[in-house]
């Protein structure tokens, strides 16, 4: 089977930026409380007029523009997101139509967080089986549209925004803005456990049998348990790199940059130590937006890029953990 490459990547992130001190003026807290127990000290939110496919498509554009790939040649968009603009249609299809992509196969998945690195395995399923294919990748999220901006413990973690990256089966190409190298898709894994689901959920769907002219209640937003929900995440995301690099016959050693999640900074340390990792492999951007679920991991991507983290001939580990709860992990060789 041939190599399966990023040829492209592109992100975008709101204009609009929502300091810890703007949030004073909305919730009890403060800069010192939010840092010292997240790390965030700024995330970004879409505009009156802007939703979650608008920023997916942003993003969209650049990886095509970057992988040098025409909108007409993706045969398969693909939108890893749980704040969609709807629940029908897809965001997927949104997408695929305000960029021009008509005809390609297009569907949104959901795994939260994780949304990202699942849509890898998916691209990875669907270039395996169709070699000719052109997969568009699209993590998308408007995520303050499902907080309450009262409850000071779950308003003051979310970001929005959205990354996108095209992937091709065959000989790697060379980006043209973005991407330093097309990364090879050496493996990726993937798990989840539904018997955790309640200890974080985004209502909105049809458990709750809303009749017309019903308030929303308070379960339309996001709900968190936190100290749970921390646990499961360092467990699980120790694990799941773990066994990819095993799997692989690579220790922490042959890692040249982690790109974990970007939820909460003391997750990140916690799985750091538990991996014995030093802090100047794990590359963090949280402080800056946030956790924006689906879109964390392609922004960490664009960022480390960037900032020269990554270069030609990088090894990069990717991981996230999501509501489900799901978690999956990466492996890129640049």
């Amino acid at each position: 089977m041939t190599a399966i490459h990023i040829q492209g990547l592109g992100t975008y992130v709101p204009t609009k930026r929502i300091t810890n001190v703007d949030l004073m003026s909305l919730v009890d807290t403060n800069d010192e409380w939010i840092v010292s127990r997240t790390g965030i000290k700024a995330r970004h939110m879409l505009a009156d007029d802007e939703n979650g496919s608008d920023a997916g498509t942003e993003a969209a554009l650049k990886a095509l523009e970057d992988a040098g790939i025409a909108a007409e040649d993706i045969t398969h968009v693909l939108t890893a997101t749980c704040t969609p603009d709807y629940l029908c249609p897809s965001t997927a299809c949104i997408i695929s139509g305000k960029i021009g992509s008509h005809g390609a196969m297009a569907f949104d998945l959901n795994a939260a967080c994780t949304g990202f690195v699942y849509g890898l395995d998916v691209a990875n399923s669907i270039l395996a089986g169709k070699p000719g294919a052109k997969v568009l990748l699209v993590g998308s999220e408007a995520f303050t549209r499902r907080l309450n901006w009262e409850d000071r413990t779950t308003c003051i973690l979310f970001g929005d925004g959205a990354a996108a990256a095209v992937l091709t089966n065959g000989e790697a190409g060379t980006p043209k803005r973005c991407l330093p190298s097309a990364p090879r898709l050496r493996d990726v894994r993937c798990g989840a456990d539904g018997r955790q689901y309640p200890l974080l959920t985004v209502g909105g769907g049809t458990n709750r049998n809303y009749k017309p002219g019903d308030p929303v209640q308070d379960d339309f937003y996001l709900q968190m348990q936190g100290r749970e929900v921390f646990k499961q995440a360092v467990r699980s995301l120790s694990a799941v790199c773990s066994e990819l690099l095993e799997d692989n016959g690579l220790t922490l050693e042959d890692i040249d940059l982690f790109i974990p999640h970007q939820a909460n900074l003391r997750i990140i340390e916690a799985v750091g130590d538990r991996l014995k990792l030093g802090s100047e492999k794990i590359f963090v951007n949280l402080d800056e937006y946030g956790n924006t679920s689906a879109a964390s991991i392609p922004l960490g991507i664009g960022d480390a890029c960037a900032q020269g983290r990554i270069r030609p001939g990088s090894r990069v580990l990717l991981s996230a953990f999501g509501g489900g709860f799901t978690w999956g992990a990466a492996l890129l060789e640049f």
